[in-house]
């Protein structure tokens, strides 16, 4: 199985800058997307940011420019660097990763528990 750890969230005032992180473990053979998501209050999940195996990454409107996804392909990580924080940003972060368990030749999503990020104005 695969698990997944996201961390760094926290509440900071607007403008401030946060940076997640995502581990993930288990018995991977391969992993291809990694991707944020966040939720709101009343909202449904979005999409943040992804980032391919080879580095391509790909934003949300809302966040382009502000936000920066990076992943360490050694160490199975995922980041993702929010600078510029707006309230509106204000949700609980998920990570998600495509993987390969060894054993598999099809990819799963997983999912990490989430991390609250509360920004004030």
């Amino acid at each position: 199985q695969v698990q997944l750890v996201d961390s760094g969230g926290g509440l900071v005032q607007a403008e401030g800058s946060l940076r997640l992180s995502c581990a993930a473990s288990g018995s991977i053979f391969s992993i291809n997307d990694m991707s944020w998501y966040r939720q709101a209050p009343g909202k449904q999940r979005e999409l943040v940011a992804t980032i391919g195996r080879g580095g391509s990454t790909a934003y949300s409107d809302s966040v382009k420019g502000r936000f920066t996804i990076s992943r360490d392909n050694a160490k199975n990580m995922v980041y993702l660097q929010m600078n510029s924080l707006k309230p509106e940003d204000t949700a609980v972060y998920y990570c998600n990763v495509k993987a390969v368990v060894i054993g598999f030749r099809q990819p799963f999503d997983y999912w990490g528990q989430g991390t609250q990020v509360t920004v004030s104005s």
